[in-house]
């Protein structure tokens, strides 16, 4: 029975400081991933790294396989709009380390058209992370096996969190209990319009509160009292 082969230190000791360690992290990928890795910068504690769209698959495997990182744990994707932007999202990759303890934050730009390759076939929670991107974003994931939406109905049309998506239409959604189903309705406003006092109750309000009418008695006692106290 051979023995395993070592399995190599990581580029600095866990008891050096995080900056450290990170700035470490960082030099180690930009050597090992010239190509892939564009940037990279420390912010509150965390690298983040920019990676192009192609070169993803191939990052996240070299992230989560090799002995000098092991961040085997995809703990969110989520994604960001610029709508004033050519290639307007931003995706982003939060993952962590539990060996070293050490995170690391993957981003890469797409556009409304471009797909991004999925992450499903290294982490098996991405398939949820990149439902939520699709339905809230409308950022495509090619490979995805089940790429549906997951928070809103399978009937709506656009994607809720761009942010030039309409704040008013015309229809409304409901669940119907008989039908048992979405159903879609005009917009119904029952209600006409109010005239709110936004006025402080404390500083606008004339009517005497209950309880109130005591301190206005208090006050006039006082008044009346001698100055060296009860007579």
């Amino acid at each position: 029975m051979s023995a395993s082969p070592p399995i190599p230190s990581p580029p600095m000791a866990a008891t050096a400081p995080i900056e450290e360690r990170l700035k470490a992290l960082a030099g180690y990928l930009a050597a090992a991933l010239p190509d892939a890795a564009s940037s990279s910068e420390i912010r509150h504690g965390e690298l983040c790294v920019r990676v192009e769209s192609a070169a993803l698959p191939r990052v996240l495997g070299f992230l989560r396989d090799d002995p000098k990182c092991r961040f085997t744990l995809l703990c969110d994707i989520c994604g960001v709009d610029f709508p004033d932007r050519a290639r307007r999202f931003e995706v982003v990759y939060n993952l962590l380390s539990m060996s070293l303890n050490q995170r690391i934050r993957l981003k890469l730009e797409t556009d409304e058209t471009s797909p991004v390759p999925s992450a499903t076939g290294l982490y098996s929670s991405a398939g949820w992370w990149e439902r939520e991107a699709w339905d809230l974003y409308g950022i495509y994931f090619a490979g995805n096996p089940d790429l549906r939406r997951i928070l809103t109905d399978y009937g709506f049309e656009g994607h809720p969190l761009r942010k030039d998506f309409p704040l008013t239409g015309y229809v409304e959604l409901r669940y119907d209990e008989q039908q048992k189903r979405v159903v879609y309705e005009p917009v119904r406003l029952p209600q006409e319009f109010r005239s709110f006092d936004f006025l402080s109750p404390w500083e606008g309000m004339d009517k005497i509160l209950p309880g109130d009418e005591k301190a206005g008695d208090e006050k006039a006692g006082d008044s009346s009292a001698p100055p060296g106290g009860t007579p």
